[in-house]
């Protein structure tokens, strides 16, 4: 069970179907992970999977049943109970079929069992490869009375359809505003974490030397600074493994990636001697995928050189190049030794607060947004320009904002950038790791 504040009580929303029709393709996309195996070979039995995601402001755990679904006699009547069972215990059902193969007895029972539990339930039509045959791959399920959606994994159309049902399903949860700001600290071994968490802190809670790895587990620290409420997690440094397939990073190396995942605010620490690294690189890439604010720290600043302005333009030049997918990433020079630099740290800390908790009225974003808009092209679909309706601003921290448009598919990234760059420009949200989803509107029967 995730020991997470964030999916301890989110909503459960289970994908359901016959082996090989694309339930971990459409797993992986969603949480934007590898974690669910993918063959095109039917009958690939594996352990549930269970991963928190956070979808235009709305939070839940999304689970891959493939070790239910995809069992060899997986509705004899023992099994089904035991589906029945577990599908009981979610919010939300998203059964995917097999468009090529059409309506098939096994679905029929898989259906039937998702209707049985009462809960909200969508049929998803997969493997649709062309847009005319939608109707068509739909028609054999209508019988069911449930919302249907045709999509392709394959191509990523129908993704934003599916991710809006669900979303829409999940009540907003005013609940309560947590108190104080989690802070993490992660980066690799013998850069300073425990030392600059013992500087915060004023005490030496944790095992500190100058051998790698000596942080031997994770400890939360309640704090209060000028009369603001913090908890620091200091974890142990992300390790690379040999072992790893395609050279990955390991990210839950002493619970690193749990502590990103709880975390508000993240701080990535790096040898101020050496410079960031492609491997700060690949972990500055997990934290923005969990979509957290972050500050990258240069410790033992001190030792970097004599002459501090041209140091740190030279730091702030190899930032840039390291991190060229987050240029504007917020930087701050520190000392855990001699506490240089705790002040501005903490001082940069409120300031990535308050922009994470930056709202701007819908009226004032649209005037924004369509005076941007037209500093540029539109983008191109096919033959049509891509025609945008309105911007709104998610609930989700840090901000993230939907484009609602005629073809969103035609939405590239560049032209996604160049949104977000004026975004940052216009509310100095400069350093935040902004978000733009692209929604498909109704208006006009488009």
């Amino acid at each position: 069970m995730q020991q997470n504040l964030r999916t301890e009580f989110a909503p459960k929303v289970a994908i359901i179907g016959r082996p090989n029709v694309g339930k971990s393709t459409l797993f992986n996309i969603v949480t934007e992970t590898r974690k669910a195996v993918v063959k095109n070979q039917a009958g690939v039995t594996r352990d549930i999977i269970i991963e928190p995601v956070d979808i235009w402001g709305k939070q839940f755990d999304l689970i891959d049943t493939g070790g239910i679904t995809e069992a060899g006699d997986i509705f004899s009547k023992l099994i089904r109970e035991q589906v029945t069972e577990f599908l009981h215990s979610v919010d939300l059902i998203v059964a995917v079929m097999d468009g090529r193969a059409g309506l098939v007895p096994e679905d029929r029972d898989i259906i039937r069992v998702a209707k049985q539990t009462g809960k909200p339930f969508l049929l998803v039509i997969n493997k649709v490869d062309k847009v005319s045959d939608e109707e068509m791959a739909k028609a054999d399920f209508y019988e069911f009375g449930v919302d249907i959606i045709s999509a392709s994994f394959e191509q990523r159309r129908g993704l934003s359809d599916i991710l809006e049902w669900v979303t829409k399903q999940i009540p907003d949860n005013p609940g309560t505003v947590k108190e104080g700001m989690n802070i993490a600290i992660v980066g690799k071994p013998n850069v300073g974490k425990s030392s600059i968490c013992n500087a915060i802190l004023g005490a030496k809670r944790m095992i500190v030397s100058d051998i790698a790895g000596t942080t031997i587990d994770s400890v939360d620290s309640p704090f209060i600074y000028n009369g603001k409420k913090y908890t620091l997690v200091d974890t142990a440094g992300l390790r690379k493994s040999a072992r790893r397939e395609e050279d990955l990073e390991i990210i839950s190396a002493f619970k690193s990636q749990e502590a990103i995942r709880r975390a508000d605010i993240v701080l990535l620490m790096v040898d101020g001697t050496i410079g960031p690294t492609d491997q700060d690189a690949r972990i500055m890439q997990a934290i923005l995928e969990d979509h957290k604010g972050v500050i990258l720290v240069a410790n033992k600043s001190d030792l970097g050189g004599k002459e501090v302005p041209e140091y740190r333009k030279t730091f702030r030049e190899q930032v840039e190049r390291t991190f060229h997918f987050f240029k504007d990433v917020h930087v701050v020079f520190t000392s855990a030794k001699t506490e240089q630099g705790l002040g501005d740290l903490f001082d940069m800390i409120e300031k990535v607060s308050d922009q994470m908790n930056f709202r701007v009225p819908t009226s004032e974003l649209n005037d924004f947004f369509f005076e941007t808009i037209r500093k540029a092209p539109a983008p191109v679909w096919g033959t049509t320009n891509v025609k945008f309706y309105y911007l709104t601003q998610t609930y989700q921290r840090p901000p993230a904002f939907i484009a609602f448009a005629n073809h969103p598919d035609g939405v590239t990234n560049s032209y996604r950038r160049f949104l977000i760059k004026n975004i940052k420009e216009r509310w100095d949200l400069h350093g935040m790791p902004i978000r733009i989803f692209c929604m498909k509107s109704r208006r006009g029967g488009e």
